[in-house]
């Protein structure tokens, strides 16, 4: 029997469908990476460049995705899955700037919960809170693995005290984690271009004044905040990190080492944390949304398999490679950061170790740069006197006025120290730029402090044992200013 052209496609059509593969294979280009989704779990998948030739072979996990790194930038190349074959794409550079800048026109929640596109069409968890009052807010963003979107509250971020302060804030959750897209890897180069797109795309909403944002955190959204302002997003206004890390190689391996207390508990988290959302793995907040029927967030769970695992990278990479670890160390890179900085660390944090003060010199990239350092625990760099500080920044450099605690603010302080410390009756000492007349005269004053501050003691000047208050002064009655190269300040000045 001679078939007709109509059973001839109709059969033709039928032989796709009955390939999986075939039917569902989806793939995106991304910087230095390929992304594959939609395929038989174990199937096997090829990629071949633009001449045909296969560059890397492997199977797809067990929800039919798969994520090829390290695949050179270029134009043209497919995926093959047995007989499908996927129409060709281009595989993007590690460059800042992306290739085209229409992404950024995106519309974002102007409060609440949604997705913000990146480059390579990942979609990124957020969470955008405003304060009170009608806008355009200043506008900060605190990027990082944790809960960060979570709609309940940023899990371990300070996102409730920067909106209590007047900025509107946008917590976003890093590719592989929670309900974003993508697969993690521990802060990976892609990670930095998606914090450049999240400025740009936070930048250009309507609610957001001066159209330029900062970002801010404590930890692990202190330390995000150095690898993407070494990418110099263009609206990026300031940032403000708080306890970071100088070097990841000596906060996982001090004196050569392995810490294997907070440092390899941390990558076990961040391992459980980067795995698809069920009963058993993931983010408990991602399986929520998921059950309240949140379609993007199960879908973007697929590629959250392909993590890579960063117990086995730890145990791998004992030994100090420079290609391996320089990339990951902030100490060899923050000399492109060309934004105004304020950071406060403390040279005791149990959590991200004591060599936070080290960065301090090679920030080579900006004049416009404040620096505190103290002993302490990792949470001390919210202490009364690095929070003035960290405030005043944040007002003259990301809002553009001059700051000015309002009597509710300082009247909840003792509240939130003894919330976030356990210390109570702890109040804000007085701020000579916030009694500053105006905007330019506060800048004024606040650009003539000295570049690194150290305050002695913490812990030993308050009333109470333990208050978060230095102790050591110089004659005068003053705190102890230290300017860079730990040369004393002559002309010490009141905190």
């Amino acid at each position: 029997m001679r078939s007709t052209p109509l059973l001839a496609c109709a059969l033709a059509a039928a032989l796709v469908c009955a390939s999986p593969a075939a039917a569902r294979l989806a793939v995106r280009g991304s910087a230095e990476q390929v992304e594959v989704t939609g395929v038989k779990g174990g199937a096997r998948l090829t990629l071949v460049n633009s001449r045909g030739r296969a560059v890397k072979s492997r199977r797809a996990d067990s929800l039919g995705g798969l994520v090829f790194r390290g695949v050179k930038p270029g134009h043209g190349y497919r995926v093959l899955a047995g007989a499908a074959r996927s129409a060709p794409f281009t595989v993007l550079s590690l460059r800042s700037a992306p290739p085209s800048t229409r992404i950024y026109k995106q519309k974002i929640p102007a409060s609440g919960y949604g997705y913000l596109t990146a480059r390579d069409g990942t979609k990124l968890a957020i969470d955008v809170h405003v304060p009170a009052g009608k806008g355009p807010f200043p506008t900060l963003v605190e990027y990082a693995g944790y809960g960060y979107a979570n709609p309940a509250g940023p899990q371990s971020g300070i996102q409730p005290i920067a909106t209590l302060l007047g900025f509107a804030v946008v917590d976003v959750n890093m590719r592989g984690t929670g309900c974003s897209g993508g697969a993690f890897d521990y802060f990976e180069p892609l990670q930095g271009l998606d914090g450049y797109d999240v400025v740009e795309t936070v930048a250009r909403q309507p609610w957001v004044l001066h159209h330029k944002v900062g970002m801010m955190g404590i930890s692990y959204g202190g330390i995000s905040q150095l690898f993407v302002a070494a990418t110099r997003p263009p609206s990026l206004a300031a940032i403000a990190p708080l306890s970071v890390i100088d070097n990841t190689q000596t906060t996982l391996y001090p004196g050569g080492i392995l810490n294997t207390g907070f440092a390899l508990s941390w990558a076990n988290d961040r391992v459980h944390d980067s795995k698809p959302a069920s009963r058993t793995g993931g983010q408990p907040w991602a399986l929520e949304q998921i059950r309240k029927g949140d379609r993007t967030c199960k879908s973007n769970q697929v590629l959250h398999r392909d993590a890579v695992d960063l117990l086995t990278k730890t145990y791998r990479n004992r030994f100090y490679v420079p290609k391996v670890a320089d990339p990951l160390s902030p100490i060899t890179f923050v000399h492109k950061i060309d934004v105004p900085t304020y950071v406060g660390c403390q040279w005791t944090d149990e959590q991200t170790g004591g060599h936070c003060a080290d960065l301090a010199e090679h920030f080579t990239g900006t004049s416009r740069k404040w620096f505190t350092f103290t002993n302490g625990a990792h949470v001390d760099s919210l202490d009364p006197a690095t929070f003035n500080r960290w405030y005043d920044f944040l007002e003259l450099y990301v809002a553009r006025q001059r700051p000015q605690l309002s009597a509710t603010v300082k009247a909840l302080a003792p509240t939130v120290f003894s919330t976030a410390m356990g210390i109570p009756n702890v109040t804000l000492p007085d701020d000579p730029i916030q009694a500053a007349p105006d905007y330019a005269s506060a800048l004024s004053a606040f650009q003539a402090l000295p570049s690194v501050r150290i305050l002695f003691d913490n812990g030993a000047g308050g009333s109470a044992p333990g208050a978060p208050v230095p102790g050591q002064r110089n004659a005068s009655g003053v705190r102890v200013s230290i300017h860079s190269g730990c040369a004393p300040d002559t002309a010490a000045r009141p905190e």
